[in-house]
């Protein structure tokens, strides 16, 4: 009986002590799996604060472009209307065509005026030549005049002529005198009328009717509406018969090709954004495809400075808000090569700043 209290003792004591090892050890591996646990998410929190560090996010973005309004410079009759909503144009391609028929009769005018004009200047020339000529006449006939006078006045003085004789010669003097002051006031007269100057020549009258005929040349060229560049039609209000007006918009022209982002970040976000940086940016139109760029400029205020109504920190209760500045984007053409993007897109562009890591390290101790 003692040998079998001896053996059941012992076979219990040995039964513990696999149990208590196996708990030991499951203890052990979860404090290990734990401790991994613990040091995978150091590690992936430290990752994602030094991402925070190195890429700056914003989802307050969107795609720009240059958007050309296109009117006409002249009013008129619109005869044709080449293209249609979203068609893509090149370079000088013609948009719309105006009625051409008043504007060619003006080009008439402004030619029968300026041949006009020609005439008429030719004749006022031939006037003034002919003024020109009896004024050297004239000059001649009172030299004469005068030295007939003297000549007179000696022969009277030896009493070789009357008095009635020098009468006549000092006559013959004031008559010239006042014709030769007459025929002067007619040369005056005529270069005055032909617009010249006693330095040189000017031809006003023709002048004037040559830029009244360029003029109405160019307003005839402004029938004609082409596209200032390549890009895509939007917008377009006028059709075949309309009847516009000077300056009025008739559509609208975006140019994908130069495009880029304006992305608004917040203030603290820009510490170590330089132009020239890398960026990468999705669209919410295709998820999954990553486009490139760089960083152009910063703008040289934040958004809020230039709105309509900017706040007046300086009245009332002040309560501080984050502002935003906006970055503008440069897409990288080869990373788009369809055209993809478009006016209006949202984005989410990230900044890659490239700072290192010791720099990173050291920003908590700053």
């Amino acid at each position: 009986m003692a040998d079998e209290h001896i053996t059941s003792g012992t076979t219990k004591e040995s039964d513990t002590t696999p149990a208590k090892k196996s708990g030991n050890g499951k203890r052990k591996r979860a404090a290990l799996i734990l401790l991994i646990l613990f040091v995978a998410a150091c590690l992936f929190g430290l990752q994602l604060w030094i991402k925070s560090k190195t890429h700056v996010e914003t989802d307050n973005a969107f795609i720009e472009s240059h958007v050309y309004s296109i009117s006409a410079r002249v009013p008129g009759h619109v005869l044709r209307v080449m293209v249609q909503d979203n068609q893509f144009v090149k370079k000088g391609d013609l948009l719309v065509e105006l009625d051409p028929v008043d504007y060619n009769l003006k080009v008439l005018n402004a030619n029968a005026q300026l041949d006009m004009a020609k005439n008429e200047t030719s004749s006022t020339y031939a006037q003034v030549d002919a003024a020109k000529a009896a004024l050297n006449s004239d000059r001649a006939r009172l030299e004469q005049a005068d030295l007939d006078l003297r000549r007179g006045r000696a022969l009277y003085k030896k009493e070789v002529i009357a008095k009635e004789q020098l009468d006549r010669l000092e006559t013959a003097r004031k008559i010239a005198a006042a014709r030769l002051a007459e025929t002067e006031g007619s040369v005056r007269r005529a270069l005055a009328l032909l617009g010249l100057t006693g330095s040189g020549a000017k031809d006003a009258v023709i002048a004037q009717k040559i830029a009244e005929l360029e003029t109405s040349k160019r307003n005839l060229s402004y029938t004609r509406i082409y596209a200032p560049t390549d890009g895509f039609i939007t917008k377009k209000s006028v059709e075949q018969g309309n009847n516009i007006q000077a300056g009025q918009p008739l559509m609208a022209l975006v140019a994908l090709e130069g495009a880029w982002v304006t992305a608004n970040y917040k203030e603290s976000q820009l510490t170590y954004v330089r132009p020239g940086q890398k960026v990468e940016f999705e669209v919410d139109t295709y998820p999954g495809i990553t486009f490139n760029g760089k960083v152009d400029s910063i703008m040289a205020g934040t958004g809020a400075s230039f709105s309509l109504l900017p706040p007046e920190n300086a009245t009332g209760n002040y309560v501080k808000v984050v502002q935003r500045i906006p970055v503008k984007i440069l897409i990288d053409t080869t990373s788009d090569p369809n055209h993809l993007l478009r006016v209006g897109m949202s984005v989410v562009p990230t900044i890659l700043t490239e700072r290192k890591l010791g720099d990173i390290l050291k920003d908590p101790f700053r």
